[in-house]
């Protein structure tokens, strides 16, 4: 059984965030911006249905969704980009594939003890961060 990842968690470090925004089409001044924040991620896991808040103090982004259900995101005050998306269990990793604008888009959670790690990628950009429970 994969870990249960539900928990309020805040961001330890983040490497290549800007390289991950450019691969999105971000532009200058919001990738500037974005990089200097530290989200908080707050992670509500019932089975295989997910709520996962992101805060921080430039936006706030809310994302539900069923483990092996496929769905459609809009990431209006993102990258403004519509994405289906697919999200399975990859033995513990919880892993997410979306399909649109930008090719090989994705992230992937997953536990190592007492952290969470995220890596987003897109369009052959990789952004990983590492988050410690609140």
């Amino acid at each position: 059984m994969p870990d249960d990842l539900s928990s309020t968690w805040n961001l330890l470090s983040s490497d290549n965030f800007e390289g991950y925004m450019l691969g999105l089409g971000i532009d200058f001044a919001t990738r500037k911006i974005a990089k200097l924040l530290n989200p908080q991620k707050v992670i509500e896991q019932d089975g295989d249905s997910f709520t996962i808040h992101t805060y921080s103090s430039l936006r706030n982004y809310l994302v539900k969704f069923k483990v092996g259900e496929e769905f459609d995101e809009d990431n209006k005050g993102l990258d403004n980009r519509k994405c289906k998306n697919l999200v399975t269990w990859d033995n513990d990793r919880l892993t997410c594939v979306q399909k649109g604008e930008k090719k090989n888009r994705g992230w992937t959670h997953w536990l190592e003890g007492d952290k969470l790690h995220l890596e987003m990628f897109c369009e052959g950009r990789l952004c990983k961060q590492t988050f410690q429970r609140a």
